[in-house]
């Protein structure tokens, strides 16, 4: 099985990296392609997958991931469209451009998978949406539920949830690194090193989200559990509330999913 990534940026070696991670296929079933020199020669460094500038010979892999920003995905596709046929399976990894959208684009009965991933991908906890059209086999459902699977959870979707996807996870791990370096600045001012204050921060974060997943307990129980009568943390607990620290992440995220929607 030959992989082919047509733009080679974070999201794109983030799965990379996660699929040589696992094993799942070798360095040189790997192809990737940029738009500069400078962008393939950091991937091959890095990963030790082939490399090209040229989107047409990417474009000849058994499953081709479009990981270019949604603006050039048409320039894209018409640079490759005659390259591609009806046997290989199509990625899509874009917000805003619909399965349909591409498949237009593309014309004739493509196989055609949207997907959007995060980019905890690199590390192995990424989450994954999937969202195959009717020319995607079932077997060929299976193959590409196990290759993003290697990497994270992939579940497939209902594609009209898919603004929600990427606010609630595609996008999500920028506000969790915001909310990271936050705590750490805070212990930065109560005295704490910056590189362990990192530390407890990130790992507080890691072991908060093992306990909402690994104990199936409501985040609100959870949270509860640690807000003692008359302590600390009810007490941060109310400055947040009255910060409007909920109401916030709500409206970013609707914020987000709208962008999605008129992109």
């Amino acid at each position: 099985m030959k992989l082919g990534f047509i733009g080679a940026g974070n999201m794109a070696q983030a799965m990379i990296g996660g699929i040589l991670a696992k094993g799942i296929v070798k360095k040189d079933e790997i192809i990737a392609s940029a738009a500069t020199q400078k962008t393939i020669d950091k991937v091959y460094e890095e990963f030790g997958v082939n490399v090209t500038l040229d989107n047409t010979e990417v474009a000849k892999a058994d499953i081709v991931f479009l990981a270019v920003k949604p603006v050039y995905y048409q320039e894209v596709i018409d640079e490759i469209k005659s390259v591609v046929n009806e046997n290989q399976i199509i990625i899509s990894v874009a917000a805003g451009k619909s399965v349909e959208w591409v498949e237009n684009a593309f014309g004739g009965e493509k196989k055609i998978v949207r997907i959007m991933p995060n980019t905890p991908a690199l590390v192995g906890e990424a989450v994954t949406a999937i969202c195959p059209n009717k020319n995607v086999s079932d077997e060929e459902k299976k193959v590409v539920s196990e290759l993003l699977s290697s990497f994270g959870i992939a579940q497939f979707i209902n594609e009209n949830i898919m603004d929600a996807v990427i606010a609630v996870s595609g996008s999500s791990p920028a506000y969790v690194f915001m909310f990271i370096e936050a705590m750490a600045d805070a212990a930065v001012a109560e005295g704490m090193p910056r590189a362990q204050a990192y530390q407890f921060a990130a790992q507080s974060v890691l072991g908060s989200a093992k306990m909402v997943l690994e104990t199936g307990k409501h985040p609100g129980e959870l949270k509860d559990m640690v807000c003692s009568p008359a302590g600390t943390t009810i007490e941060a607990v109310k400055v947040l509330e009255e910060k409007g620290f909920r109401s916030s992440v709500i409206e970013a995220m609707s914020a987000c999913a709208d962008k999605s929607r008129n992109m």
